[in-house]
């Protein structure tokens, strides 16, 4: 099912998926990443598991412009479309 944003909603969660590998990455990154979710290493298996979390994860990327930039380049994805991917996993996305 496509989403108004125009990605379907696997696509979007392969976007995040890739989103969080990047975070993940570089443990400074990713210990911002914890720090600014309020998760842990021990706690964000679980946290994953729930949904919204992917948009979540999304959400952070796009706040932080560098990192936004070079995922987006390694990507080769528009940084408009990471923002699209967000919108797909938004759960009130298709409500209101």
């Amino acid at each position: 099912m496509e989403h108004r944003s125009g990605l379907s909603r696997e696509r979007a969660e392969e976007v995040a998926i890739a989103a969080l590998a990047h975070l993940a990455e570089d443990p400074e990154v990713l210990g911002r990443f914890l720090t600014a979710t309020g998760l842990g290493p021990e706690t964000l298996r679980a946290a994953a598991s729930q949904p919204g979390f992917l948009a979540a994860v999304l959400e952070y990327l796009m706040g932080d412009e560098s990192q936004l930039l070079v995922f987006a380049e390694r990507q080769r994805l528009r940084p408009t479309m990471i923002a699209a991917a967000r919108h797909a996993l938004d759960p009130l996305a298709d409500q209101g």
